[in-house]
C-alpha cells in the first residue's frame, strides 16, 4: 500500500455534471466508484475530508471482506499486511483458538489502519477512472421531479452543484446526505457503541485476532459487549471495546475509561508498551435498522444503510458488497431504485440481520452473556459454530445443519419483526 503520509494530490476542479456521483470515499464509496468507472461510466467520488484521514474502526478485515476485496481486484495490495488465520477468544477463565471456516469465503483475514486502507482504496478508484473531489461536503439536493437533479456541495470555493444521473450515498453511519433524502434510523433494535485506540506492541505481527467476550469495567461490573485486539503488523495494535444497546436498554458504558482498562488488562499478553493513543468512539446503527434507503435515482450503501453486523460491529465487508450490488443494478438498466434497492438489500441480508439483531438485543442483558458464552468457550466445535455465525460466514448456498438453522431462525425472526430490516 502507499504510504499514508504521501501528500494529497492537487485538487481537481469541481465538475458540473457526471454520470455517477458517489458521496463518501470510505470502503463502500471507493469500491462503488471503482466498479462504476470500470463499467465505463463517468464517475465523481466526493468526500468532505482530505486524505489521508482517520476513521473510528476496529480496522479488521474478515474473510468476507477479503473475498470482496479479491473480487474488486484489490486483495493483492494487502501483501505484507497481517495474514490472520482466526480468533483467539477469551472469557470466564477459558479460551479457544478458532480458525476461519474457509469454505465459501477466504480462509484468512487481515487488519489495516483505516487512515491507510481508505486512502489506498480511493486511490484505487482513481486508477480505475473515477475523479476524486475531496474537501467538499454534500449538504443538499436539487430535485428534478422525483429524481435528484443535482447535489449541492460546500467547498473552499463556496456552494456549487454537481448534476448526476445517479447518486450513490456512502457517507457513513451518520449519513448527512441520507438524512436530507429522508433516511431514518430506528433505535428499537440493537445498535452499537464502540471505542478504539492504538498501542505499541511486541506482538503486532500475530496471526490471531484477540477477542474477550467477557467485558468488564474498572469496577469489575459485567458489560453488554466485548473487547478486541487486532494486530496491524507495523508495531501497533488496534485495541477496542464495543457495547450493545437498544432504546429500551441503553448502554451505560463509559467507553474511554473502559477502553483504557481493557488495554491494561491485555498489556502483558500482547506485550503492550506505552499508553493508548488516538482514542476515539462512535455510534453504530446496525442490521438494516434504517428506512428511506433509496429513491428514483439514488441509493444508500454500506454504513449509511446500516449494513453493519449486529453481532460483531463489522461493516467493511457489507460496504464492499453493497457497492458491488448497487453498481450491478446500474448495469442491469434499472431506472427506478425506490423499491428495487431495498428489495435487493432484503434479499441478501434481511434474514441474517433480523436474527442477529434479535440475538444482539439478548446480549444487552448482562446475565445472558455468560449463560451463552461459558459453554461455547469450553467447546472448540461449538465455538467454531459461534464464530461462523457471528462473522456471518454463512451463505444461501450452504446446506449444512448450522446454515439451515441460521436461515430458519432469520425467517422466523422477520415474521415477528415490528420493523423488518430496511423498512
Amino acid at each position: 500500500m502507499s504510504n499514508a503520509t504521501d501528500a494529497e494530490p492537487a485538487p481537481s476542479p469541481t465538475p458540473g455534471r457526471t454520470d455517477v456521483l458517489v458521496v463518501g470515499a470510505g470502503p463502500a464509496g471507493s469500491a462503488a466508484a471503482a466498479y462504476a468507472a470500470r463499467a465505463g461510466r463517468d464517475v465523481v467520488l466526493l468526500d468532505m475530508a482530505t486524505f489521508p484521514r482517520d476513521k473510528t474502526c476496529g480496522d479488521g478485515l474478515t474473510p468476507r471482506a477479503i473475498t470482496e476485496l479479491d473480487a474488486l481486484g484489490f486483495a493483492d495490495r494487502l501483501a505484507g499486511r497481517p495474514r490472520i488465520i482466526g480468533l483467539h477468544l477469551h472469557g470466564w477463565g477459558a479460551d479457544q483458538r478458532v480458525t476461519w471456516p474457509g469454505e465459501r469465503f477466504a480462509d484468512w483475514g487481515s487488519a489495516v489502519a483505516r487512515m491507510e486502507f481508505d486512502d489506498e482504496l480511493r486511490r484505487f478508484a482513481g486508477e480505475a477512472g473515477a475523479q476524486m473531489v475531496s474537501g467538499h461536503k454534500a449538504v443538499d439536493v436539487e430535485w428534478d421531479g422525483d429524481r435528484i437533479g443535482a447535489v449541492v456541495v460546500e467547498g473552499p470555493e463556496g456552494r456549487r452543484t454537481i448534476g448526476a444521473q445517479t447518486v450513490i450515498v456512502a457517507d457513513g453511519v451518520r449519513s448527512g446526505l441520507g438524512k436530507v433524502l429522508g433516511r431514518q434510523w430506528h433505535r428499537d433494535t440493537a445498535y452499537g457503541t464502540a471505542g478504539r485506540a492504538y498501542v505499541a506492541s511486541g506482538r503486532a505481527d500475530s496471526e490471531w485476532m484477540g477477542s474477550h467476550l467477557e467485558l468488564r469495567d474498572a469496577a469489575g461490573t459485567a458489560l453488554p459487549g466485548y473487547g478486541w485486539v487486532f494486530p496491524l503488523g507495523d508495531g501497533q495494535l488496534n485495541v477496542g471495546v464495543g457495547a450493545l444497546a437498544t432504546a429500551k436498554r441503553p448502554a451505560h458504558v463509559e467507553l474511554r475509561p473502559t477502553l483504557r482498562h481493557y488495554a491494561e488488562m491485555v498489556r502483558e499478553e500482547w506485550q503492550i508498551t506505552g499508553e493508548p493513543q488516538r482514542v476515539t468512539s462512535a455510534l453504530l446503527p446496525m442490521g438494516g435498522a434504517v428506512s428511506g434507503v433509496a429513491g428514483r435515482n439514488w441509493m444508500l450503501i454500506g454504513d449509511a444503510a446500516a449494513c453493519v453486523n449486529p453481532l460483531n460491529g463489522e461493516g467493511i465487508d457489507y460496504g464492499l458488497e453493497t457497492a458491488r450490488l448497487a453498481v450491478g443494478l446500474l448495469g442491469d438498466g434499472v431506472d427506478d431504485f425506490t423499491e428495487r434497492w431495498p428489495d435487493l438489500l432484503t434479499e441478501h441480508y434481511a434474514t441474517a440481520f433480523s436474527a442477529a439483531r434479535r440475538l444482539a438485543a439478548l446480549f444487552t442483558v448482562p446475565q445472558v452473556v455468560p449463560l451463552l458464552g461459558r459453554p461455547g468457550l469450553r467447546s472448540g466445535r461449538l465455538m467454531a459454530t459461534v464464530v461462523r455465525v457471528m462473522a456471518n460466514l454463512v451463505t444461501e448456498e450452504d446446506k449444512d445443519v448450522v446454515a439451515r438453522a441460521w436461515r430458519t431462525a432469520g425467517r422466523m425472526s422477520i415474521r415477528v419483526d415490528d420493523r423488518p430490516p430496511f423498512r
